[in-house]
């Protein structure tokens, strides 16, 4: 895993759970849950974009279409938003908490926000991919629209 990456899970790890929970950071910074949703879309599109890597490989890959690879990450990242969102409601209806306030704006918000940051990091990862520089997708072939396998 990229030590970028590594570091962004690690800190928003902090951020979300430690500093927003224990020293009631969501009453200091307006719109913190919004902030986390966005950076959470960013760092699950870059979570998505390794993913469909590790999918990938058990097979030789001459050249991957990189569309795909950036069209994957976004919607694992928008599904992932909306896994969450079901996991806040479970814990909520189960133990009682409060984590959605009750709220289907809130909850559509926080979708919302997840996605715009998956948007903002698919754009990014289709710029890499147009200069060829996808982390860990081989786009020496990119204009090819085809995905070229070769079974070993």
């Amino acid at each position: 895993m990229f030590p970028a990456l590594r570091f962004s899970i690690l800190f928003f790890i902090f951020v979300a759970m430690f500093l927003a929970n224990e020293f009631e950071f969501y009453s200091i910074i307006p719109y913190l849950d919004k902030i986390e949703h966005v950076f959470s879309g960013v760092i699950l599109c870059f979570v998505g974009l390794l993913f469909f890597r590790q999918i990938n490989k058990h097979v030789e890959i001459l050249h991957l279409q990189s569309k795909i690879a950036v069209w994957f990450s976004f919607f694992f990242a928008v599904a992932m938003a909306g896994f969450w969102e079901i996991h806040e409601f479970t814990t909520d209806w189960l133990f009682g908490l409060t984590s959605q306030m009750g709220s289907l704006l809130d909850t559509m918000w926080d979708i919302i926000c997840g996605t715009a940051g998956a948007i903002a990091t698919s754009r990014y990862l289709t710029y890499k991919a147009r200069k060829k520089e996808l982390p860990l997708i081989d786009v020496d072939n990119a204009e090819d629209p085809q995905i070229h396998v070769t079974s070993k």
